[in-house]
């Protein structure tokens, strides 16, 4: 498959060209990267009024991922998830509401987003989780929500694959969308491999609308590097404004870096990437055969990631990792996230293997976790504008959140902007340690 953005960019650096524009290093090699690194000069198009290489090149991930339209981001899935939240807005039909039905789980990007496009939400909450990363929806609970609910929300809008690997059930939940007059926005952050699966289980192939994917969490492309796409399906206006919405929520100074490794990605995924991720998920399937057998306890999860439920803590069992040279994704007080693609060698997963041993420790049944529904007293915009302070998390209660103080991974907020800090959000803050939470200011 062609690569018109590398190609140009590898093109433009072998010449003798004086570099009388930005960026400031003119292609001097400071970290070694930067004769790559360029800006909108002549013939390198613009991202968000891409008409040239760009354009071509998002062509070509449209058709790699079956979608009706492909948009690159070189700011990750936070600027797409502002977008596609923009775009259920702003095209939804005259009859549905300025409302998102969205699973608890988000991210704190989808907070952000509700805070700049000022629109309500209803929850839906987990019918049982033993983790703030879950929240685990059924199509009958969904069917529920929605019948309860005057008018068609703008979106239902899920996060799928959950950071810990939980999948949804995306063809069950789109069916009840669709139903119901809405569309369905999937952030699948991690899961931009799954429709080179056999078979092909990206959201797009379920029935979602709209679904962003962070390409540099599993796929070879460099931080920052997303994609929105739009299925084939979706109404036009989400195709027509794409590029519209994207450049509301981005930089006019986006990473060609960044694009060259989306354009380049393209190529990959054209090629032997197919077969190379089955061996890899083949790879995984074994491993996590091998510690069930040393008894570990393996939770279901995504293909290309090994969630465990550590008998002790998940970041003492991270540490333990660490001394034998392996980093994992994430660790928390209850699990152990480690993530894989086609590029990790197979003796990454031998290491790992030989780093845990056998589990000597009893695996204890999950905890269940307290509901933190907090009373909604601000929306979150004025709770976000708001004048605010951060004040020690012991004496948040009954306080208003104001910003989402959460760390990434997983950037799972447990007490959203404007809700009331009940007991139950308390006792989950000092279930993860948080120390600290911002909240609004006392009148």
């Amino acid at each position: 498959m062609e690569t018109p953005i590398l190609d140009f960019v590898e093109r433009y650096a072998a010449s003798d060209v004086a570099r009388l524009h930005m960026p400031g290093h003119k292609g001097k090699p400071f970290l070694g990267c930067e004769k790559l690194d360029i800006t909108e000069i002549f013939g390198a198009d613009a991202l968000y009024e891409a008409s040239g290489i760009i354009a071509r090149s998002e062509e070509n991930a449209a058709a790699l991922f079956g979608a009706g339209r492909t948009f690159y981001s070189t700011e990750g899935s936070s600027q797409c998830i502002r977008a596609m939240l923009y775009l259920a807005l702003t095209n939804r039909p005259k009859e549905a509401h300025r409302v998102i039905v969205a699973a608890r789980n988000v991210h704190k990007a989808f907070v952000y987003a509700a805070a700049l496009l000022d629109f309500e939400i209803v929850w839906l909450w987990p019918e049982g989780s033993s983790s703030l990363c879950a929240c685990p929806v059924s199509p009958k609970a969904l069917e529920q929500t929605l019948e309860s609910l005057d008018a068609p929300p703008a979106a239902v809008y899920l996060t799928s694959p959950d950071y810990l690997g939980g999948m949804a059930d995306i063809a069950a939940l789109s069916a009840v969308c669709h139903r119901h007059g809405t569309v369905l926005a999937v952030d699948n952050a991690h899961g931009a491999y799954l429709h080179f699966l056999r078979p092909a289980v990206h959201p797009l192939d379920l029935g979602a609308d709209l679904c962003c994917d962070s390409a540099h969490k599993t796929l070879s492309v460099l931080t920052g590097g997303a994609y929105l796409h739009v299925a084939k399906s979706a109404p036009q206006g989400f195709s027509e404004n794409g590029k519209a919405a994207l450049a509301l929520f981005g930089s006019t100074s986006p990473s060609y870096l960044t694009l060259c490794s989306l354009d380049r990605c393209n190529r990959t995924l054209s090629e032997a990437y197919p077969p190379r991720l089955l061996e890899t998920v083949a790879q995984l399937d074994a491993l996590r055969h091998s510690l069930g057998k040393a008894r570990w306890q393996v939770e279901p999860s995504d293909p290309l990631r090994l969630t465990l439920r550590s008998p002790g803590s998940g970041v003492a069992l991270a540490r333990q990792l660490r001394r034998h040279g392996v980093e994992c994704e994430y660790a928390d007080r209850d699990f152990l996230v480690l993530m894989a693609t086609p590029e990790n060698a197979a003796a990454d997963f031998t290491r790992v293997e030989q780093a845990l041993g056998e589990n000597l420790a009893p695996c204890t049944p999950a905890p269940a976790l307290p509901t933190a529904k907090g009373r909604q007293v601000l929306s979150v915009r004025q709770a976000l504008f708001a004048p605010c302070e951060t004040i020690a998390a012991q004496e948040a209660l009954g306080r208003i959140c104001g910003a989402p103080t959460v760390s990434c991974p997983p950037a799972i907020p447990i007490a959203v902007s404007g809700e009331e800090i009940g007991p139950e959000a308390l006792e989950l803050l000092r279930y993860y340690g948080v120390e600290t939470v911002n909240v609004v200011k006392s009148v």
